[in-house]
């Protein structure tokens, strides 16, 4: 009886054990997600200083701090190079973290496509679409071109004649985004037209320098550019003229005979595998980010037009626009076979 008296007291032992183990597992667990994030993250742009990319992911930050919804520092790491390929390998070092976020826009799936990089948006983990901009075409102000029709047909005379810059490597979104343009306008021998790169975000004081004749942008990246008086703006690629202030005064394509539209959408990623507590919790934090009068006022100051998706609604918008892409790219012949 004694024995088995014992035997009863060691199972109900292990049971209660069993049970605290499993327990503190749970709460530890919990507590990881309740406590999330502890330490500071690692805020990315995939671009220079003064660029979209740069100013998409500070106003992100200084929105989160300002509605008081982020506690821990968010220092921003410009990493430019590749088009933003440069930062998605770094991603893929960093596979599994949860202290990594990262803006991108429509180069993250063009720089796959057109072949500069085997990554693409699927070695990402996506968290959320925040907003729309458009792209955008400027001149030195004392440039001989004063409308997109007059580049447009000199174009059309000899595709060599007028140097395209932009700060997105050949066949990603500030090239392509001409391109679309400049066919719906009835140019000819896309693939002629000379277009010059500037990761460094160098673009406009190339423009400025003589070095190339127009610079393609997006339209909330050139606000300063006009407000100094040093650049004009020929045109926008938005459906109708957005922003305010010296945005509100951009002419569309649209409106000057060009029936042509390019969306830059933008949004942020986690690295690779980014664990669901960490996706939960940014996906949840940025809901709330886009419905504040912060975010609001800063959208309006940029010319952005707010496209709020989640994840799961991001990651079903990725893939049906990587297709559309994949299309543009291949009329244009620059898609990787």
């Amino acid at each position: 009886m004694r024995i088995k008296n014992k035997a009863v007291m060691v199972i109900a032992s292990m049971l209660v054990l069993t049970f605290m183990f499993t327990a503190c597992s749970s709460a530890t667990s919990g507590n990881k997600e309740t406590k999330y994030p502890v330490k500071a993250m690692e805020f990315i742009a995939p671009g220079g200083a003064g660029g979209g990319w740069d100013l998409a992911i500070r106003t992100v930050e200084k929105t989160l701090k300002d509605a008081k919804l982020v506690s821990v520092p968010m220092p921003i790491t410009n990493k430019p190079g590749g088009g933003g390929g440069v930062t998605l390998s770094y991603l893929q070092e960093k596979k599994g973290s949860d202290k990594i976020i990262s803006v991108y826009s429509p180069p993250l799936l063009l720089i796959n496509l057109n072949g500069s990089t085997q990554f693409s948006y699927e070695n990402t983990t996506p968290l959320a679409r925040l907003l729309t901009d458009y792209g955008a075409f400027v001149v030195a102000k004392d440039s001989k071109y004063k409308t997109l029709a007059d580049v447009m047909d000199a174009l059309k005379k000899d595709p060599k004649s007028v140097k395209i810059g932009g700060n997105s490597s050949a066949g990603s979104m500030d090239h392509i985004q001409f391109l679309i343009i400049a066919k719906a306008a009835g140019v000819e021998k896309l693939k002629e037209i000379d277009y010059v790169a500037f990761q460094d975000n160098a673009g406009a004081a190339q423009v400025l320098g003589g070095h190339v004749d127009l610079l393609s942008t997006g339209l909330g990246d050139i606000k300063p550019l006009l407000e100094s008086g040093d650049m004009r703006a020929l045109g926008s690629t938005a459906p109708e003229r957005t922003g305010e202030g010296v945005l509100a005064e951009v002419p569309t394509a649209k409106e000057q005979g060009i029936d042509a539209v390019f969306e830059n959408w933008r949004g942020l990623f986690g690295a690779p595998e980014m664990p669901e507590y960490a996706v939960k919790y940014w996906s949840e934090t940025l809901e709330k980010m886009v419905k504040t009068p912060e975010w609001a006022e800063a959208c309006k100051r940029n010319g952005w037009a707010p496209a709020y998706a989640n994840a799961e609604e991001f990651k079903t918008f990725l893939k049906e626009t990587n297709e559309q892409y994949k299309q543009i790219l291949e009329e244009i012949g620059m898609l990787k076979k």
